[in-house]
């Protein structure tokens, strides 16, 4: 069973998030903005979720910063000014099976190479560690 922890998983996606604290009347909070990184696991290829990237990312930015703005407000609790993808982090092993399951069916992709998916969808924000 993969690891719940997206910090331990063989690859992620990160994305940089500003949030705010919503006081109730009579309280304040300063500073009452936030920023933070927040981490998602990528789901090994061929399992689902694993086209998260195509379904959410354009030449390294969110195809619709507003939708993921809502899903990570949701998640984190608290209300999301701004949310912008910054890169997959992942290991050789993990890129290797990405660049597989994208050869493997490059029409889901409607591309040529693996090249042109990784690059049409993450741009150059794909860092191996």
């Amino acid at each position: 069973m993969p690891p719940a922890d997206p910090r331990e998983a063989a690859a992620r996606y990160v994305f940089r998030v500003r949030f705010r604290l919503d006081t109730p009347g009579g309280v304040a909070a300063e500073p009452d903005r936030f920023e933070t990184t927040v981490y998602r696991r990528a789901d090994p290829p061929g399992e689902p979720g694993w086209l998260f990237f195509r379904d959410n990312c354009w030449r390294g930015d969110l195809v619709d910063d507003s939708q993921f703005r809502s899903i990570v407000e949701s998640e984190l609790g608290v209300p999301v000014e701004s949310v912008a993808f910054s890169e997959l982090q992942t290991s050789e092993a993990h890129l290797d099976e990405l660049k597989t399951a994208i050869a493997a069916d490059l029409d889901l992709f409607n591309a040529d190479s693996v090249t042109e998916v990784l690059s049409k969808y993450l741009g150059s924000s794909i860092r191996v560690e």
